[in-house]
């Protein structure tokens, strides 16, 4: 009897889930000071506060932003990604608009995401 073929390729394990969540791929290279990057990783997000949060809403005021759901907009996003990442606000600024809403997206989820 004949044994079967079994594939003897390793597979690459998956993406934690958490990385999975955090880890914003980018549409092509971005350039910023200098460096070039693929990617950006927002697992910061987890050790973030209400007070962080609060920074937000005050930098909001302070640019003259003024929105009913605040974490909505790409401002406060911008803001929150950047202390999640320690990029400064710069950062996601310069980024193309179809990166900067993938970044805007997972943020959102993030925040109203189930557990």
């Amino acid at each position: 009897m004949e044994q079967p073929i079994t594939n003897t390729t390793p597979v690459e394990a998956p993406a934690s889930e958490a990385e999975a969540t955090t880890l914003v791929k980018f549409s092509k290279p971005y350039k910023f000071e200098g460096q070039t990057y693929s990617e950006i990783d927002l697992s910061g997000m987890d050790s973030l506060t209400a007070e962080d949060m609060i920074a937000a809403e005050k930098h909001l005021m302070r640019t003259g932003v003024f929105s009913p759901l605040p974490e909505m907009t790409v401002e406060y996003v911008q803001f929150i990604a950047a202390r999640a990442s320690g990029q400064p606000v710069e950062f996601f600024k310069g980024l193309p608009p179809k990166d900067a809403i993938k970044v805007k997206n997972r943020v959102t989820s993030f925040f109203y995401g189930e557990d």
